[in-house]
């Protein structure tokens, strides 16, 4: 059997997704900025899957831009918007638990004169309401916050934060990275009034390679690259249909019936809590079963036994988990999240992230809390040797 529990770093592109990039690079294989039928069937398709998407998050298709994924989104909303405003002042704010395309991006900014702040958490990954209100300005000009955080799952509040962003400077402007919270947690943008917004395909059982930028009309923001028109001039180069067409159906399928969605999820991690906690002894959940955390989410230390060693000692078992973020798991140190959490030494160098989708089922975590007892039983009893 195999269980794979890594759906925060990419899942399983469903079959509805794949018949439609399929369609784009076999029959619907013209240049959507041609002018003859090849190219207009084409930019009539691509329209659709923004329609789709646009209707998912809440806002008008003018609003949508395709990207590359979640980290170019992020790029172009973050120096877009940096970048544009800067005449009104430079300094931006983010926190310590960001995704590294937010992170790596304030300190690209920095160098080039922005003054950053970084903001803490407290040991449950929650940023405080009142060091943001303080840390806003006149000379504020924009504030980047994840939605959920793609470690442990920590759900920021996000209507809350903007509220508070608008009322201390209503020139500030608010950029969300919805990547892993889009389809897993209700929201609509205009309702929460964020300015921008973005989204990945992959993370919802669509393409690698495709993203989405949502941006408020009434925002300033620059392209960050230069070349055509494409996509009203924030996002040139030909559109990437294939991605467009399965990021469309994807979301299609799960914004279908989100609820049945978000359940089904939510019954699977709340059943690994549930096995994972009478089953194993020593364990520390760094993540909550509760509606502060993502449903799909579960962050948890087995103590005395290395991440690194599990990881790979269940993936001998067809049972795959992630030691922290896909993005920079492959680096050397402890994760940048946990240790702004404040949690102990021994406790980030254990922890494991599970992460689930609709395709999991029980009986895969039943065979996986099997596999993890048997391993970290072992792994224990070889470090008391």
């Amino acid at each position: 059997m195999e269980a794979y529990l890594d759906n925060a770093a990419t899942t399983k592109v469903k079959p509805e997704a794949m018949k439609a990039i399929e369609l784009a690079m076999t029959e619907m294989y013209g240049n959507p900025s041609s002018l003859h039928r090849k190219g207009l069937e084409v930019e009539k398709k691509i329209k659709e899957a923004r329609v789709i998407i646009a209707k998912a998050l809440g806002c008008k298709e003018q609003e949508i831009y395709f990207t590359s994924g979640g980290t170019e989104a992020n790029n172009i909303a973050i120096r877009g918007i940096a970048e544009a405003n800067c005449r009104s002042g430079k300094h931006i704010i983010t926190s310590k638990i960001e995704h590294p395309s937010v992170l790596n991006t304030f300190h690209y900014l920095e160098t080039k004169g922005f003054r950053v702040t970084y903001l803490d958490v407290d040991a449950n990954g929650f940023i405080s309401l009142k060091q943001i209100e303080d840390s806003i300005g006149d000379e504020t000009i924009l504030v980047s916050i994840m939605h959920v955080n793609n470690e442990t799952g920590a759900i920021q509040p996000i209507k809350e934060i903007c509220q508070l962003i608008k009322k201390r400077n209503n020139n500030t402007l608010f950029h969300v990275d919805a990547v892993q919270s889009f389809g897993k947690i209700p929201f609509k943008a205009h309702s929460l009034q964020v300015d921008s917004i973005s989204i990945s395909g992959h993370k919802i059982h669509g393409p690698k390679g495709i993203g989405g930028l949502y941006v408020n009309k009434g925002a300033k923001i620059n392209p960050i690259t230069t070349g055509g028109k494409h996509e009203l001039g924030l996002r040139p180069g030909t559109e990437n249909t294939p991605g467009i067409f399965g990021f469309g159906e994807a979301v299609k399928l799960i914004f279908k019936d989100q609820n049945k969605y978000i359940n089904s999820i939510t019954e699977l991690k709340s059943y690994f809590y549930n096995l994972l906690s009478s089953e194993i002894e020593d364990l520390v959940f760094n993540s909550g079963n509760d509606n502060g955390f993502a449903p799909n989410i579960l962050n948890v230390s087995f103590l005395g036994v290395k991440s690194e060693v599990l990881l790979h000692s269940l993936e001998v078992d067809d049972v795959f988990v992630s030691s922290g973020s896909a993005c920079s798991s492959k680096k050397k140190g402890f994760s940048h999240v946990l240790t702004a959490m404040g949690l102990k030494e021994n406790i980030i160098d254990s922890a494991i992230r599970v992460s689930f989708s609709d395709i999991n089922t029980k009986e895969e975590l039943d065979y996986a809390t099997e596999r993890i007892k048997h391993h970290v039983g072992h792994l224990r009893k070889i470090m008391k040797r």
